[in-house]
């Protein structure tokens, strides 16, 4: 058995996934017909840049009889499309036409309520998922066992978040409604949300962050999620004219609640912003995807992800991170919780208050009584 060996190292200063295996020239020649595969002599093995996609190319690429590849450190990383291929194994894997047809119609019903595109997204996703649920059950979409059944099987098992479960029971509810059933007669209530703190990237690893993207477009969004604390739908929906350079404001129209708002506009982020400009000469919306499309959240999110990898971070990070960091460093350097509750668009400053609790200003000027112990 040949076997591969993968993990993180550091090379001039980057993390990059270290390939490692006993001397065979069999091995080494077919490493070396991937691109950008190099040899170190410090770390006397050959790397590569550190990429979830490199991480997945490697195993493919070595995929041969009484060939092995390794890795305990990247385990969780390898193995996420193996679990969530088994956690959907419950669900049938397309809906028919006939109920797609369905699911189409209740999509536009939405709409015409003038829900937010994100909520249709979610209550639209959460639905089509019990759909395939019943169907592989062969259960009656309506009947208050197969909700049950499904909150049961597919949310307390597997363990989803009281936030999921919300989502679950708010588009089951409208679809029931949609459909002209009364979906009170159903006794699931909806949990209480969970009061968690938000995640807080240091001053230092959101510049790590930075340091690892090479990409414009990709630096500029995260910049600009960081640096005006914007949320992601909030930012892939900026147009170029809501860049007010000479007041130096960014305008955000029609946000969570229907609110707009403006927020600051970072000299650092602007210069940044005009290499973008000039580069990528967007026409409309700040942010185009391919082809004059909308920028995609999920492929921002991805970026981010591979970010925090290069840059060894290991807290569970999202998008929305950045914002919290933005309003976190804000609160440490003294700016009035007021100004931060405009910024953000909060309606309410309890909302805003949440940054209290994490903040290291504040933290810090407890005095600790263990110290008086010693």
């Amino acid at each position: 058995m040949k076997k591969i060996t993968l993990s993180t190292a550091k090379h001039r200063t980057k993390n990059v996934l270290s390939i490692r295996f006993s001397y065979d020239d069999e091995i080494k020649n077919h490493l070396q017909n991937l691109d950008n595969v190099s040899w170190s002599r410090t770390l006397r093995c050959f790397y590569m840049e550190l990429s979830l996609e490199n991480i997945a190319l490697i195993f493919t690429h070595f995929k041969k009889p009484n060939w092995t590849v390794v890795s305990l450190e990247l385990q969780p990383f390898i193995n996420k499309s193996s679990i969530a291929e088994k956690r959907n194994s419950h669900l049938i894997a397309e809906i028919p036409e006939l109920y797609m047809t369905d699911v189409r119609k209740f999509k536009k019903w939405l709409f015409q309520k003038r829900l937010s595109k994100n909520t249709v997204h979610t209550y639209v996703t959460v639905t089509a998922t019990y759909i395939r649920y019943a169907l592989l059950k062969k259960a009656d979409l309506f009947s208050m066992k197969t909700v049950a059944a499904f909150n049961y099987d597919s949310i307390f098992v597997p363990n989803k978040s009281i936030s999921y479960q919300n989502q679950f029971i708010g588009g089951i509810q409208k679809f029931f409604a949609y459909k002209g059933y009364a979906y009170e007669e159903i006794p699931i209530e909806r949990p209480r949300k969970e009061k968690k703190l938000p995640i807080i990237l240091s001053g230092a690893e959101i510049k790590a962050i930075f340091s690892t993207i090479t990409n414009l477009k990709h630096k500029a969004l995260l910049s600009l999620l960081y640096s005006a604390g914007l949320r992601i739908g909030e930012a892939i929906t900026l147009e170029v004219t809501d860049i007010d350079c000479q007041r130096m404001l960014i305008y955000g129209r029609q946000a969570k609640g229907k609110k707009d708002r403006y927020t600051l506009l970072s000299p650092v982020f602007l210069k940044i912003l005009r290499d973008y400009y000039v580069a990528y000469r967007p026409k409309n919306s700040l942010f185009e995807g391919a082809n004059g499309s909308t920028y995609s959240d999920a492929s921002a999110q991805k970026v981010l992800k591979n970010a925090l990898f290069k840059a060894g971070i290991r807290k569970k990070a999202t998008l929305h991170s950045l914002r919290h960091s933005f309003a976190t460093h804000l609160l440490e350097k003294g700016t009035d919780i007021r100004y931060i509750q405009e910024l953000l668009g909060h309606s309410s400053p309890k909302t805003t208050m949440i940054y209290t609790h994490v903040t290291q200003t504040s933290l810090k000027k407890i005095k600790n009584p263990f110290n008086d112990l010693f």
